[in-house]
């Protein structure tokens, strides 16, 4: 384990050059297939470890870090501190390792907090908007407000068990360390009634931050209730998170009809699946973790593809909105396929990720209750409905008159969204990996 996290140490005099930087990272990801995906911890070295679910999402990170550079190579054509850039992805991409590769409750939450500190200097600093501050404050006090009870849950815990490994803690849980040990990680997925930061933070993020977050960031507070619920003893209000978490994938499916910003809808599509995930993890059953699993990867994938295809119509039309990018079937032909070949797979089409994750979470909570079967269907529907209006009003209608010449996009475009489809639609002939899990 610590061979990959000194290899990200060692990238950082490659810092001088882009392109350098990003064949290292994707020699990095095809150097991890062949570490050996096993349920139980492996490569255990200095308190550090993978699991499948630690590989899995420590794997998804480095790929998005690649995906990353290559959607804001307009930071180093333009010279827009592009070794400052590269920097700071290269330390949220070390964080995340800590984070998923850690054993100790406290220096994963020291991880968690720190995966932040690189995220608001990206907002604050190739943001587009004057309001980027004020969405960078929302996003850091909504989730410090949130992780407060969860350090002091720790140190709880520390006192009466003395140790903070995942597999050693043993105590009788109260309601009260339930909640602090549960409530940061709602609020990082996010929950609904907790979600308002996320679609401020990519609203006003640039691609490589709206990518970022909707591609590991919000994953890290499913893996935060993985390990915690492992030592739980006792799930006094999982049934709540589970009602709530469905009644908000139904009311944000709403929400996403009467969106008139690209990224704004992508955000809160990003919130109604999350909401799935969460439902699938409380079930605590087979079926729902798996899928959970699942589901993260691939909405990881899909939602970040979605998130660089948003960036490529505003690079031309300069605005965000619906109304203006209207018709880039007549502007961008052969943009108009991927286009229609994420918003599929944003509603978990075959065959992708999304698709096998909501087979098995649908089952999980119809299993857990049967009361559940019509917000699922309505989330179901309602994800389907959204996604064909962002396919429909985005590629036909009317072509703003400002857009006066076609543009068919460069190579590095179409390379960065096939490395975002290929993995999202040929892991499903490789299942058998996640269910180890089992």
């Amino acid at each position: 384990m610590m061979k990959l996290i000194f290899f990200v140490l060692f990238l950082i005099p490659l810092l001088m050059n882009w392109w350098m930087l990003v064949v290292s990272l994707i020699f990095l990801s095809f150097y991890m297939f062949l570490y050996p995906v096993t349920s139980y911890f492996s490569s255990i070295s200095f308190g550090y470890g993978m699991d499948l679910i630690s590989y899995c999402l420590i794997f998804l990170s480095v790929w998005i870090g690649v995906l990353m550079l290559l959607a804001s190579s307009k930071v180093s054509f333009n010279f827009l501190y592009e070794k400052e850039f590269m920097l700071i992805i290269l330390i949220l991409l070390l964080f995340l390792i800590l984070t998923f590769s850690t054993f100790n409750l406290f220096m994963f939450y020291l991880y968690f907090e720190s995966t932040m500190i690189p995220t608001l200097f990206l907002i604050f600093g190739w943001g587009y908007q004057p309001e980027r501050f004020l969405s960078g404050l929302y996003l850091l006090f909504y989730t410090l407000f949130a992780s407060f009870p969860l350090l002091v849950g720790i140190f709880y815990i520390f006192n009466n068990c003395f140790t903070l490994y995942y597999f050693l803690v043993s105590l009788d849980m109260g309601i009260y360390l339930y909640f602090s040990l549960v409530m940061a990680f709602l609020v990082k997925m996010p929950m609904i009634f907790v979600h308002f930061w996320l679609p401020k933070a990519h609203v006003e993020a640039p691609v490589s931050g709206s990518m970022i977050l909707a591609g590991v960031l919000l994953k890290l507070g499913g893996y935060g209730l993985y390990r915690v619920l492992f030592f739980m003893n006792n799930f006094f209000c999982n049934y709540v998170w589970i009602v709530l978490s469905l009644f908000g994938t139904f009311i944000v499916g709403l929400l996403c009809l009467v969106q008139v910003d690209i990224k704004s809808m992508i955000a809160y599509s990003s919130v109604s699946h999350m909401g799935l995930v969460i439902s699938g993890i409380m079930t605590c059953s087979c079926y729902g973790l798996l899928g959970s699993l699942i589901l993260m990867v691939g909405h990881g994938l899909c939602s970040s593809g979605l998130f660089a295809l948003a960036n490529m119509a505003y690079e031309r039309s300069h605005s965000r909105m619906l109304l203006i990018n209207k018709g880039l079937m007549t502007f961008m032909p052969t943009m108009s396929m991927f286009w229609f070949l994420f918003t599929i797979n944003n509603m978990a089409s075959p065959p992708s990720l999304n698709l096998v994750g909501e087979i098995l979470l649908i089952n999980s909570i119809l299993g857990w209750s049967s009361l559940t079967s019509l917000f699922l269907a309505f989330s179901s529907f309602l994800s389907c409905c959204y996604s064909i209006y962002l396919y429909a009003i985005t590629q036909h209608g009317s072509l703003y008159s400002g857009l006066n010449c076609e543009s068919n996009g460069s190579l590095r475009e179409y390379i960065l969204l096939v490395m975002h489809w290929l993995p999202l639609n040929f892991l499903f002939l490789k299942i058998d990996i996640f269910t180890f899990l089992i």
